[in-house]
């Protein structure tokens, strides 16, 4: 098969076109021929050499996520058969014609979705589903404010707000972006340009000084003191990236105040078991939604940017880094 190797760590010039092996279904997996593989940021710090892929998954080939059709069925698994149309999570190794993956990471491709649509939405979903409602405890009424909402992630967890009874979505992104949002038709109250001063200030003004019930936060420090002073009373701040620096200082006062919950979390280093149940969730409470009416508040639709040729993954990761993409940027390995 062919398949994108990490030659070694540095720019998007270390990404190469080379044959492998073809993969083989182990027990409680399924082989999948990929038709389409997501680009994710965490594919370009592990290019990098900044986020080494886990045991269990190729060390120097990247991707994450995937749209295709079953080629093989490993023992001991259930309720798929060669053929089926699925889409999934991975712990590397997606950049390629064929992937080996434990079959309760995968679901099923919603009817009428291209391979292009199907590819764009584990990764982002599952992580923007896991973020807001099982980490974020997300109930119908609540607040919420979405940063870098013109990714992948940030288009993902506007729709899931909306999909569960947010009261209010606010969203963070370049002006740029934010007019994509509003042209995109996307759930949102409230578009804050994040070179326009802060952001507090535009929730606080919007909430009556209630503030942010839930905040997904893939900034991380800069965003910091501003996301605290954000926070409803109970309010929760989930960390999915830290983009913008790791390191903070933190006024522990202001937390205990507002009885306040800050969780970080990541998707890609968990267990087999733990994906699987994150899957599980979301098919059962979203995964209808690609198929509702678009008027319906459950509808969901993934917001796909640019697709590349796997061949020419190295600039897709130049696009990627330009930050000018709006959702997703795809390989199409067809």
């Amino acid at each position: 098969m062919k398949a994108i190797r990490i030659r070694e760590p540095g720019g998007p010039e270390v990404l190469e076109l080379v044959e492998r092996d073809d993969p083989a279904a182990g027990a409680g997996e399924v082989l999948v021929r990929v038709r389409c593989a997501g680009i994710n940021r965490a594919d370009l710090l592990q290019r990098m050499g900044r986020y080494p892929a886990p045991a269990d998954a190729p060390p120097d080939i990247p991707g994450l996520e995937f749209a295709g059709e079953i080629e093989a069925v490993g023992a001991g698994v259930t309720g798929w058969s060669v053929g089926d149309r699925a889409m999934g999570i991975l712990g590397g190794g997606g950049y390629a014609e064929s992937v080996a993956v434990p079959a309760g990471q995968l679901l099923p491709v919603p009817p009428k979705l291209s391979w292009t649509e199907a590819g764009a939405i584990p990764e982002v979903f599952l992580t923007a589903a896991d973020a807001l409602i099982e980490r974020g405890r997300l109930r119908p009424g609540d607040t919420v404010l979405v940063h870098t909402a013109g990714g992948g992630v940030g288009t993902a967890a506007l729709q899931l707000a909306r999909a569960s009874g947010a009261g209010a979505i606010i969203a963070t992104a370049s002006a740029a972006k934010l007019d994509r949002i509003r042209e995109a038709g996307l759930p949102c109250d409230l578009a804050v340009d994040r070179r326009a001063g802060s952001f507090a200030d535009a929730v606080a003004h919007h909430t009556d000084r209630a503030g942010a019930d839930v905040i997904l936060d893939t900034v991380g420090a800069p965003y910091w003191e501003a996301n605290i002073a954000s926070l409803a009373t109970l309010g929760r701040l989930v960390i999915v990236g830290v983009m913008g620096g790791m390191k903070v200082e933190a006024n522990l006062r202001t937390l205990m105040g507002k009885r306040a919950t800050v969780v970080g979390t990541v998707l890609r280093a968990r267990s087999k078991a733990e994906k699987a149940h994150l899957t599980e969730m979301f098919a059962t409470r979203f995964l209808p939604g690609f198929t509702a009416p678009e008027a319906d508040p459950s509808h969901l639709r993934p917001v796909v940017d640019r697709v590349f040729p796997l061949a020419e993954a190295a600039e897709a990761h130049r696009y990627v880094e330009s930050n000018q993409s709006f959702g997703k940027v795809l390989l199409d390995t067809a």
